[in-house]
C-alpha cells in the first residue's frame, strides 16, 4: 500500500516518514486480525460467519483475494449452463407427471391411482354402491402381481373381506342367537368359495358341514351336482370350482368384497342375506406363465331356524335363495367347473348369449340383464 496519503501538502501538516511506515504497519495489522472498530451489526454477522467457515475449512484457499476475473467468468458461464440443463429436465419431468400422476410414489394430488389406492385399502363395504369401481390402468397381471390392473388390488384377501356387521337383538331372539348366524353365514361362504380344497374341485366338505341336513331337497341337489353335473345340476350355483387338471390358483389369495345383512325371517328364525364378489387369479398348467382372472358374484339368503319350534339341526342353516353371476368363463360347459378364458388362447365352450357386463359392478342387481344367460364380461 502507499506510504503517504495523497492529500494537498497545502491542507495537511507534514507528518515523517517513519510515523506513516508506523502507521502502515499497524493498520495492515489491524485489517487482518479484526473488523474495522465501529461496524454495523450485519457487518459483525457477516464477518463472523465467514470467520468460522473459514475455520471449519468450507471456504476455498484464496477466497479472501477473490478469483481471477476470467475465472469467474468461466465459472459463472458453467453454472449459467448447468442450471439451464437442470431447468429443462425439471420442465419435462412436470409436463410427464401432469400427463400421467400415477407415475409419481403414493398419491400426492389425491389422483386415486392404482399405486396410491394399493397402498390405501378400501375399508369395509357397509351399503350398496351405487356405481362400479372407476375404470384403472389396463396392466397385464403376472405371477408376481396376479391383481394388477384389477379394482380388486384394493380389496381386501379372502376371508378378511367377510366383515361381519354388530349382531343384535330381533325382538325375542337374543344378541348371541344372531351372532351365531352370522358366523354360520361366512364359514359358509368361507367353505363354499375360499377353502382350497373347495376351488381346486374337491368334494365342499366344510361348506356342506354347515347346512341342515334335514333340509333334504337341498341336499339332494347338491351331493347330485357334485356327483354328475350338468345343466340342470350344478354344482357352481353354491361352489366356487376350477378344474384342477386345467388351471391352478396363482397365489394362495382370493380378493373378496361384499356385506352382510340380516333381520327376522319368515319363519321366525335369523334371516342373514350375503352379497359378496370373488377374483380368482389362474394360470393354466400346461407350465404357461399367462395370468388371467375370474370373477364371481354370489348372493345368498340364509335363515337359523329355531329347532325348539321347526323340525332342523341346531346350528345349521337353511338355504333360502342363491344367485350367482361369473365374469370370464366358458359357456356352454356343465362339466361342474368354472373354465377361465386367456387372452392368448382361443376361446373355448359356445359363444356368449348374454350382454357385456362388468364383474366388478356391485350396485346392479343380479338377473336384471340376461338372467340365465352367459354373456361377456367388460374387464378381468
Amino acid at each position: 500500500m502507499s506510504d503517504k496519503p495523497s492529500e494537498d501538502p497545502s491542507s495537511t501538516p507534514e507528518i515523517p516518514d517513519d510515523v506513516w511506515e508506523q502507521f502502515a504497519r499497524d493498520t495492515e495489522r489491524d485489517i487482518r486480525g479484526s473488523a474495522p472498530k465501529e461496524p454495523s451489526a450485519r457487518a459483525r454477522l457477516v464477518t463472523e460467519r465467514l470467520r468460522q467457515q473459514e475455520a471449519r475449512g468450507e471456504l476455498p484457499e484464496g477466497w479472501r483475494t477473490g478469483p481471477a476475473h476470467q475465472g469467474t467468468k468461466g465459472r459463472a458461464g458453467r453454472s449459467r449452463r448447468l442450471w439451464t440443463v437442470i431447468g429443462v429436465a425439471v420442465a419435462v419431468a412436470v409436463a410427464v407427471v401432469a400427463m400421467k400422476p400415477s407415475l409419481l410414489p403414493g398419491d400426492p394430488f389425491g389422483s386415486g391411482s392404482p399405486e396410491s389406492a394399493a397402498a390405501s385399502p378400501l375399508p369395509a363395504e357397509t351399503a350398496a354402491p351405487t356405481a362400479p369401481p372407476a375404470a384403472t390402468d389396463p396392466e397385464t397381471p403376472t405371477l408376481d402381481e396376479p391383481f394388477a390392473g384389477s379394482p380388486a388390488l384394493t380389496w381386501a384377501d379372502g376371508a378378511s373381506g367377510i366383515v361381519l356387521p354388530e349382531a343384535t337383538a330381533l325382538g325375542r331372539i337374543p344378541e348371541d342367537r344372531v351372532a351365531t348366524a352370522l358366523q354360520l353365514t361366512k364359514k359358509l361362504l368361507v367353505g363354499s368359495n375360499l377353502d382350497p380344497k373347495t376351488v381346486r374341485g374337491e368334494r365342499p366338505v366344510a361348506a356342506l358341514a354347515i347346512l341342515d341336513p334335514k333340509q333334504p331337497e337341498l341336499f339332494d341337489d347338491l351331493n347330485r351336482s357334485l356327483r354328475t353335473p350338468d345343466k340342470d345340476d350344478d354344482p357352481l350355483s353354491m361352489f366356487s370350482r376350477f378344474d384342477p387338471a386345467e388351471v391352478r390358483l396363482v397365489s394362495d389369495v382370493i380378493k373378496t368384497r361384499g356385506r352382510m345383512t340380516f333381520k327376522k325371517g319368515d319363519q321366525g328364525g335369523v334371516a342373514v342375506r350375503a352379497d359378496y364378489t370373488f377374483v380368482y387369479p389362474v394360470v393354466r398348467t400346461d407350465g404357461s406363465v399367462e395370468v388371467t382372472r375370474t370373477i364371481v358374484r354370489r348372493v345368498l339368503e340364509v335363515e337359523l331356524l329355531d329347532p325348539a319350534r321347526y323340525v332342523a339341526t341346531p346350528d345349521r342353516l337353511n338355504v333360502l335363495h342363491r344367485d350367482r353371476d361369473v365374469g370370464n368363463t366358458a359357456c356352454g360347459i356343465h362339466d361342474g367347473y368354472m373354465h377361465p378364458q386367456f387372452p392368448s388362447a382361443a376361446p373355448t365352450g359356445d359363444p356368449a348369449t348374454g350382454p357385456t357386463a362388468d364383474p366388478y359392478d356391485r350396485s346392479r342387481e343380479l338377473g336384471a340383464d340376461g338372467a340365465g344367460q352367459c354373456g361377456t364380461a367388460s374387464r378381468t
